[in-house]
């Protein structure tokens, strides 16, 4: 990293033309501006939590709505949390970047990082991309860029695959373990919904591709015109509905792996998080000691074990040559009739994508024993705030 002085007589030695005058002074003395070109190849991370939606949509050009765009705008220096010092993180604006990394750095340590805006790109030795997630929108944007370390359509096109919820069917399929419950159905047909409705009175309809909160349908009773509409929209859209009995949850929670795309899953750690109405609202940072004492007053730290050593297997052998990455399975425990009665529900969601419990992950336990909370909050713009239960 070279600082004012040294950057000069680099940009004069390499007659590099830069606006030097428009770079804030500010962030020039906390960042130490760096020479373009001259530092060894690097990784750049970016956090694209429109993901999701891009993904179903599966367009090169692709707007997400605004509170995606607010969403990455804000909070785009995440990434910082697990950037090398000599790697990179892409955001939207530098100068808030900083200040939002600086507060956050203030309460769970890390170091100085990197921040890059678009118009820095084309000018950056970067070998390798770690986003949020793949999708056909972020290789467009990078490939405009002037970044060529993108995958290609095809393999962009396996990552899409295995994210359909048809993989959740599966998997679930083969977690039917003593104290575990849980059915699912891909469907492709009103008729097929229709069915299941009165077989369980009260299900859920899931969009093979969407993010969390949306694409997501809880129906009781019958269908109306509305849900009818809604359902036949998206089996035109995407070929078919992910239909399963409605749980009555007590817990969210998932696990966080990373794939090696060669067949390896590896196990990194559990996720204690809530939602609101389907859409996330915080996690639990705790040692994992503790996150398993917690689920044990429900499911055996046992049965944890065994769900999560059969993911690897199972998972391993899917991604193999397909997937290299993090990904993250949410679960959830439901109660049952009897008197306090618990079941582990062990394939919600497969996200093949980083997700806010690999975050969490990142935030060591504090050293005073007690568990804080991370917890993304929206006042005049998105904040992580981590603060004592």
């Amino acid at each position: 990293m070279i600082c004012s002085n040294s950057f000069l007589k680099v940009v004069q030695s390499y007659n590099i033309s830069f606006k030097l005058q428009s770079l804030n002074s500010k962030i020039s003395k906390k960042l130490c501006i760096f020479a373009p070109k001259l530092r060894k190849m690097a990784t750049l991370y970016i956090f694209n939590p429109e993901h999701d939606l891009a993904l179903a949509a599966n367009l090169a050009n692709f707007t997400s709505p605004h509170a995606g765009r607010k969403l990455r705008a804000d909070l785009g220096f995440l990434p910082a949390l697990w950037a090398g010092e000599d790697d990179y993180i892409l955001v939207e604006n530098v100068e808030q970047a900083v200040k939002a990394y600086g507060r956050l750095r203030a309460k769970v340590g890390s170091g100085p990082r990197h921040f890059v805006d678009k118009s820095q790109l084309a000018r950056i030795n970067i070998n390798k991309v770690e986003p949020w997630g793949w999708d056909l929108a972020l290789r467009s944007f990078l490939l405009r860029y002037g970044v060529d370390a993108v995958p290609s359509d095809d393999e962009i096109a396996i990552i899409r695959d295995l994210s359909h919820r048809k993989h959740a069917v599966s998997l679930l399929s083969e977690l039917h373990l003593s104290g575990t419950t849980g059915t699912s159905s891909c469907v492709d047909s009103l008729a097929d919904v229709s069915a299941m409705l009165v077989e369980y009175g009260h299900i859920v309809v899931k969009a093979p591709w969407s993010s969390s909160g949306r694409g997501v349908r809880f129906i009781e009773g019958e269908l109306d015109d509305y849900q009818s509409r809604w359902i036949q929209n998206i089996i035109s859209k995407q070929g078919s509905v992910v239909v399963e009995p409605y749980y009555r949850k007590v817990k969210d929670f998932g696990m966080e792996f990373e794939s090696d795309g060669k067949g390896n899953v590896n196990y990194l750690g559990l996720s204690l998080f809530h939602t609101k109405n389907g859409a996330y609202t915080g996690n639990l940072i705790a040692a994992e000691e503790e996150k398993e004492e917690f689920l044990s007053a429900y499911i055996s730290v046992y049965l944890l074990k065994t769900v999560r050593e059969t993911i690897c297997d199972k998972l391993g052998k899917l991604f193999a040559g397909k997937y290299q990455g993090l990904f993250g399975i949410d679960m959830m425990v439901v109660s049952t009739d009897e008197k306090d009665g618990f079941l582990l529900h062990p394939c919600v969601e497969i996200n093949l994508r980083r997700t806010m419990g690999h975050v969490a992950l990142f935030i060591p336990p504090f050293a005073d024993g007690f568990v804080r909370i991370m917890q993304i909050v929206l006042t005049d713009k998105y904040r992580i705030r981590v603060r004592k239960p």
